[in-house]
């Protein structure tokens, strides 16, 4: 029997480069997963092998990718860093989402610039900056808001309801859920009920807590008897026009105020022209009914004419006295003597502003 020698094979030795470029290469792809995930959840709070799910932690590209969104710049976005890691937040576009959760990190910063700020010009100057931030975000959303029937509309909303005479009265939307819109039945200046009759055509107009208008025509269905007091009956509508944005936030209010009559001389020296503004000693008393950034509504026995000047002064809620000079750009008369003024600031300190921000986003408020 012939025998074969033993066939022994070896594996051929690799290439050492080649080995190192596999190296490298998965070093890389595994570094670039770390960042992913630290970039989606942040640094985990707790090491390997704690035996607990590690807690995710603030990721300042999460906050940048969410200011972004809203159109904030880098100054903005390091204010709002501060005061989200102050507070623990771990994701901020869900905070810039949830307006609710939002309002409350800024009204909790507000209080603490009003507690903690060295100077009250530099106190006013962080709350410029905190409701700049808020009025961005309130300006990203509002654009995208929208009502196309009047049967989703909210209990208790402002409006204003347009007569067949294009004369104007200040109203609230009580239900929408029934076969009916109700609202408030405006009142004459003795209290008197007004009525419309059976398929008046009328105008009803309203802004959402984002500032976006909206209006849309109807018909009166009738009046009726509630608790509360009459209100009249309007047709539904699926037609809803949207208004021009407000370009700035409003709320209803009501604050006793005093406004005095402005008058702005012009006169010649040399070739420049010179203004002098002279505000009258008399002042009369009114309630401001809403108020924003941008102007506010008095309710005034005494009310100014359109086109008129006015220096408004005011208590804000930590009895300061704040003053601001404004224009009427519009008077409603609500009976026969007085009415409701519309006025536009034209001229506003910064912490006259920041006081009126305040009330308007509810952060004077403990």
């Amino acid at each position: 029997m012939r025998k074969f020698p033993l066939q022994v094979s070896y594996f051929k030795e690799s290439d050492p480069k080649t080995a190192i470029i596999l190296f490298v290469v998965l070093g890389v792809l595994i570094a670039i997963l770390i960042v992913l995930n630290i970039s989606k959840n942040g640094i985990a709070s707790a090491g390997m092998g704690s035996g607990r799910k590690a807690r995710p932690r603030f990721s300042r590209w999460a906050l940048k990718r969410a200011t972004s969104s809203y159109g904030l710049d880098s100054a903005q976005t390091g204010f709002l860093e501060h005061v989200f890691r102050k507070a623990q937040v771990t994701d901020p576009e869900s905070t810039m989402e949830n307006l609710e959760v939002l309002d409350r990190h800024l009204k909790r910063a507000f209080h603490e610039i009003e507690s903690n700020a060295e100077t009250e010009a530099a106190s006013e100057e962080e709350k410029s900056m905190l409701f700049s931030i808020r009025s961005a975000v309130d300006a990203a959303k509002g654009s995208a808001e929208r009502i196309v029937t009047t049967r989703k509309l909210p209990d208790g909303l402002a409006a204003v309801l347009t007569g067949p005479k294009k004369e104007t009265y200040p109203t609230r939307i009580i239900s929408a859920k029934g076969e009916q819109l109700l609202i408030e039945a405006p009142k004459d200046a003795v209290g008197t009920t007004i009525k419309f009759a059976r398929g008046t055509k009328l105008n009803l107009s309203f802004y959402t807590k984002s500032s976006q208008g909206h209006r849309f025509d109807s018909k009166a269905v009738g009046t009726v008897a509630l608790p509360s007091g009459e209100a009249i009956a309007l047709a539904h509508s699926e037609r809803i026009a949207p208004l021009p944005s407000r370009r700035h936030p409003r709320r209803e209010a009501r604050i006793s105020c005093y406004f005095s009559l402005v008058q702005i001389l012009q006169r010649a020296q040399g070739r420049k022209t010179i203004k002098e503004t002279i505000v009258d000693d008399r002042r009369s008393m009114g309630t401001i009914v809403d108020i924003s950034a941008g102007g506010c509504a008095i309710k005034s026995a005494a009310a100014l004419r359109t086109g008129e000047y006015v220096k408004l002064e005011f208590d804000d809620a930590q009895g300061r006295v704040m003053a601001a000079f404004g224009r009427v750009v519009r008077t409603n008369k609500t009976g026969a003597v007085g009415g409701v003024m519309h006025i536009q600031f034209l001229k506003t300190t910064r912490k006259t502003l920041n006081a009126i921000n305040a009330t308007v986003y509810g952060y004077d408020q403990e």
